[in-house]
């Protein structure tokens, strides 16, 4: 690991200082999110399933119910599953073990501000190989009613989850008060909720393993392709057979494993994104990996389990060009700035150098829109919730909740420009106007 002379001779009081500015509303905005993430996670279940009655259930038993289940011990009880819990803690364990076991080159991430530049395993596309290569064997050898426990145990791990996130995000927090940790510059205001839910130490690790890269890659993102894969199950069991699965299942499943396993197989693009270079790990980065990702997301394949769509093959084919030119639109934008970043230039792309000597991209599709990989990964998630119909709105969440997530990690990389830049940022701004959307945001 690389080091500077002079980043060791700093003392960890001026390259840790107090954070000034909270994010989220503060301290009352983090308590509200650390509570409300796992009570959105419980609420699109019991609002959209077959338990409920519906998607969403009868609007005028709601309230009763709603009421009837905060008093009633056995729907608390209900809430936990000792069985799921321990498949879950077995499912973490084994990415551990395969991100251990696995064959993989080490990469260097970005220059922190100690200036080392911390070392990640890359070996995420291997754990997803083998993890799909034992749950297809198992599935083939068994049959489909062999691999619907997730289906059927959602809402134990959706708790077995959330207990790895709160254990995460309390270890994370009171490991960060050791000797040399370096701290997250947005998180270490000094109130422990906003610190605990933003993350106060930037790489949290246990020895040469990465507990935020490993988090954001490997279980929460694989899981999703596996509830998913569970759902399809639980549809061929439901209707006969896989030959019977609804072309508009097979196409939530497809378009989401090939983003999943394109992420995955891209895992050093990770290195330069704001969650690993800027933010600390605490709970929102936790509960965002583990629960949020493979249980909200997988929305749209839990809601074709009781609610099968067919598709016919032009609607099919109108989602499955939507699809792709979303994913052409967000794999290409994030080629040109991949390679730009690592000194590489070959579409000849224009650029704009700051008085700092930044360079920002002007041209391609950075001079299209200032987040265009936004825009690709946006139509995505539209195609994901168009072959469950228009019967409900509820699975059209995941756009609308991406919407919101993309427009604020927007503005927020804006300001931080704009701190970082200068009156080149505005100058910048001038050049590409739009933030992500081309001449329309």
């Amino acid at each position: 690991m690389s080091t500077t002379t002079k980043a060791k001779s700093e003392p960890m009081a001026d390259l840790n200082p107090r954070s000034t500015t909270y994010e989220f509303m503060g301290p009352p905005g983090a308590f509200l999110i650390s509570f409300g993430v796992p009570f959105m996670t419980y609420l699109l279940y019991f609002g959209c399933s077959e338990e409920s009655g519906g998607c969403p259930p009868p609007l005028q038993s709601i309230p009763d119910r709603f009421v009837e289940a905060l008093s009633d011990k056995t729907f608390w009880a209900s809430l936990w599953d000792t069985e799921a819990s321990l498949i879950y803690l077995g499912w973490y364990a084994f990415c551990i073990v395969a991100w251990a076991v696995l064959p993989g080159d080490w990469v260097e991430g970005v220059t922190m501000r100690t200036g080392e530049k911390k070392k990640y395993k890359i070996n995420a596309f291997s754990t997803f190989l083998l993890a799909m290569g034992i749950s297809c064997g198992y599935i083939f050898r068994n049959g489909p009613e062999s691999f619907t426990f997730l289906y059927q145990k959602w809402i134990g791990f959706v708790t077995a989850s959330l207990v790895m996130s709160l254990v995460q995000a309390f270890y994370v927090y009171a490991s960060s008060y050791r000797p040399g940790a370096l701290l997250a510059l947005g998180g270490n205001s000094g109130n422990f909720m906003y610190d605990w839910y933003i993350g106060r130490e930037l790489n949290p690790s246990i020895g040469s393993f990465d507990i935020k890269s490993f988090n954001e890659l490997r279980p929460g993102l694989i899981l999703w392709v596996l509830v998913n894969m569970s759902m399809v199950c639980e549809q061929a069991v439901r209707r006969g057979g896989f030959e019977n699965v609804t072309d508009s299942m097979w196409l939530v499943l497809a378009a989401q494993t090939w983003y999943v396993a394109d992420g995955l197989y891209n895992e050093p693009a990770i290195f330069t994104t704001m969650d690993i270079t800027t933010d600390g790990f605490g709970f929102m980065l936790a509960v965002g990996d583990l629960t949020w990702v493979p249980f909200v997301y997988s929305l749209q394949a839990r809601y074709l389990v009781f609610k099968p769509v067919e598709l016919g093959p032009l609607r099919t084919a109108g989602v499955v060009g939507l699809n792709l030119l979303g994913y052409y639109i967000f794999r290409d934008a994030n080629g040109e700035k991949n390679a730009f970043r690592n000194g590489q230039n070959p579409k000849n792309l224009k650029y704009f150098t700051t008085s700092t000597g930044s360079k920002l991209l002007t041209s391609g599709w950075w001079g299209r829109s200032r987040h265009p990989n936004y825009f690709g990964d946006l139509l995505m998630a539209l195609a994901w919730s168009l072959p469950t119909g228009f019967d409900t709105p509820i699975t059209y969440f995941y756009v609308i909740y991406f919407a919101v997530l993309l427009i604020h990690r927007q503005r927020r990389d804006d300001e931080n420009c704009e701190k970082k830049y200068g009156k080149d940022w505005e100058t910048y701004k001038k050049l590409v106007p739009y933030r992500i959307i081309p001449y329309v945001y």
